[in-house]
């Protein structure tokens, strides 16, 4: 990792004199806060938000690994029902929330006399068609600051920047909101965020490391990588059961594996087939 662009990033937080960082607990964030806790201090304050859409051994993680920064900590309570159009999970559902959440964090901010809320998304994760709660993050302005994508830091070299610091973090996998593992129309309910975070907190119980059930109407997709396939397999029958009694009605294995925004695949896919029958169509009449 380029030395001269952490020291950037460090004199951009310490420009802000006081910070908000939106914190999770994974790798981004609290490479971020790391990072502000360095250059403010008591002026830099970690916050958690706590909703149904936040796995409970996730909260106890940001816990955690704010405490081994160093950086004081404060958990925020967040409730569904005041992110309109979210919980009927169109493809745009994340700028919904994001957007709730944004405003959620910056009135707290103000309140509290921050002058700014830091947020960890990567230069990595703007690349994609489908980026709805970017959009969100672009649209707050300056009351939003993000480090990692002004600067063009990449999910790899933010690993480096916490392995290089010693955080817990830096091999921690990638985590992401329950409502992902829905698919778009099927409406978000706690009822079925609380059915996939007891099916995900079984299969952790397990060994598995990097893993997402997906839920297909009341089908359970399992995603696991390639190299934990014959553990799946071996105890198929307990994950199955298991399921099962938590109300799926069926159990599959998704044999792609493991992959983030999986959800989106099928969206992604008809786009390409469009922009391809549009280049065709335009060859034709070029002929």
């Amino acid at each position: 990792m380029d030395t001269a662009k952490i020291g950037m990033i460090k004199e951009a937080i310490k420009a802000r004199e006081s910070a908000v960082i939106a914190f999770s607990g994974g790798v981004d964030s609290s490479t971020l806060a790391a990072l502000a806790f360095e250059e403010l201090g008591e002026k830099a304050l970690a916050v958690t938000i706590d909703s149904p859409l936040f796995p409970r051994k996730q909260l106890e993680t940001a816990a955690q690994t704010a405490c081994e920064i160093g950086i004081q900590h404060k958990v925020l309570p967040f409730s569904l029902t005041s992110v309109p159009y979210f919980s009927s999970n169109t493809i745009n559902r994340c700028y919904f929330c994001k957007k709730a959440l944004i405003e959620t964090l910056v009135e707290f901010a103000e309140k509290a006399g921050y002058n700014v809320v830091l947020e960890g998304t990567n230069a990595s994760e703007i690349k994609g068609e489908n980026r709805p709660g970017y959009r969100a993050i672009k649209e707050a302005g300056e009351k939003i600051f993000s480090p990692f994508v002004e600067f063009n830091v990449t999910k790899e070299e933010i690993r480096e920047i916490a392995s290089n610091r010693a955080l817990s973090a830096a091999s921690r996998p990638s985590a992401a909101c329950l409502a992902t593992r829905i698919a778009y129309g099927q409406p978000i309910t706690h009822e079925t965020l609380e059915r996939i975070e007891k099916a995900e907190d079984y299969l952790l119980a397990l060994g598995f490391t990097q893993f997402r059930v997906r839920m297909h109407s009341n089908l359970a997709r399992i995603e696991v990588p390639d190299d934990e396939f014959e553990d799946a397999i071996r105890k198929k029958e307990k994950i199955s059961r298991h399921l099962k009694s938590l109300g799926f009605d069926f159990v599959t294995l998704d044999l792609e594996g493991f992959r983030s925004g999986s959800m989106d695949e099928p969206h992604l896919r008809k786009i390409t087939e469009k922009t391809e029958e549009k280049k065709e169509e335009e060859e034709a009449e070029r002929e």
